[in-house]
């Protein structure tokens, strides 16, 4: 296939390099960025040293900065830009008039809308093509070093799920179909909370067992608001639901993971958040996910408490004692 990935940050350019390196494939991949200046350092350096370092850009790697040479040729595109320019860039698209398949890998609900992107999708491109969400546990960084990952491709269109998983699918980058597209959103979105939460018990020294019972409640909050959305419980307890969740609360390259650590060393989010360079989606998740949690009456204490440390100015410690001296009740989902 002809490939367009449209972001040149970490995640789009390692599954430009993933794609492009796979010469059995015989995919042809154009990586574009929406900024010169950025595309001219990947063209002379030939790595994305501002996002990504310590990876060198596959020869047969084609770089552009204007979205109609990224769209055109392409028989797919793979969106990676973060949530928030999502509609944009689904807009940008449209506007070239080609029709062309597309298929996202941004994890998050829209800040304004709290829509999840399938519906961002539906609204700016429903009816042009066939779409769908790649989603699942992974960091780009091992992607990008050929390291085996296991991916689910979600669409409404179950013939289209499937040709493309068949078609992107290798033996280190497996990728599995699925038609449960608001479940395998919700999953890659919530977890990024979660795992925020995972990182102050880390940080706080409160030990394994701590954070096992903060992964497999935060499976339940993610669980009861994905259910409500119309997932199937089978995805939360697959790919994109439980491996996403376990994944993004233990792994040291966890971007979420690491606020939660640094705020729990008692850091100020801006501060963490100029460390850090990347976007960690789950600052701004958190808001989206308990404003709907509220709407749709759902009990979401885990991303409740996670708010309060965020946007609330509650001290991390205070938010954890919190939840510790809640009321036990039955362990449901």
């Amino acid at each position: 296939m002809r490939i367009g990935v449209l972001g040149a940050g970490a995640w789009g350019t390692a599954l430009a390099i993933s794609l492009g390196t796979n010469t059995r494939s015989g995919h042809q991949v154009t990586l574009w960025t929406r900024d010169p200046v950025h595309l001219a350092e990947l063209v002379s350096q030939r790595a994305n040293r501002r996002y990504f370092p310590g990876f060198s850009l596959p020869p047969s790697l084609q770089l552009t900065s204007v979205l109609d040479v990224a769209i055109e040729a392409a028989d797919l595109v793979l969106i990676v830009v973060p949530v928030a320019g999502l509609r944009e860039t689904l807009r940008g698209i449209a506007a070239c008039g080609k029709g062309v398949p597309v298929v996202w890998g941004c994890k998050g609900f829209e800040a304004e809308s709290a829509a999840l992107p399938h519906q961002v999708a539906q609204e700016e491109y429903g009816g042009v093509a066939p779409c769908g969400v790649l989603s699942g546990p992974s960091f780009a960084q091992e992607v990008a070093q050929g390291l085996p990952t296991a991916l689910t491709l979600a669409s409404h269109d179950e013939e289209f799920s499937r040709s493309i998983a068949a078609q992107l699918h290798t033996a280190r980058l497996r990728i599995y179909s699925s038609r449960d597209v608001a479940g395998v959103e919700t999953g890659g979105a919530v977890k990024n909370v979660i795992s925020i939460a995972a990182g102050i018990s880390d940080g706080m020294g409160f030990g394994h067992n701590a954070r096992a019972a903060l992964i497999t409640r935060g499976l339940a909050e993610i669980t009861r608001l994905g259910l409500k959305l119309g997932g199937c419980m089978e995805t939360f307890m697959g790919l994109a639901g439980a491996g996403d969740l376990i994944l993004t609360c233990t792994g040291d390259l966890s971007r979420n993971r690491r606020v939660g650590l640094l705020l729990a060393a008692g850091h100020s989010l801006p501060d963490i958040l100029r460390e850090l360079g990347h976007t960690a989606e789950g600052v701004h998740t958190a808001s989206a996910v308990l404003r709907l949690s509220q709407t749709l009456k759902i009990e979401m204490p885990i991303t409740q408490a996670v708010c309060s440390v965020l946007h609330d100015g509650v001290p991390a410690r205070l938010a954890v004692e919190a939840l510790l001296n809640r009321e036990p009740k039955a362990e449901t989902y």
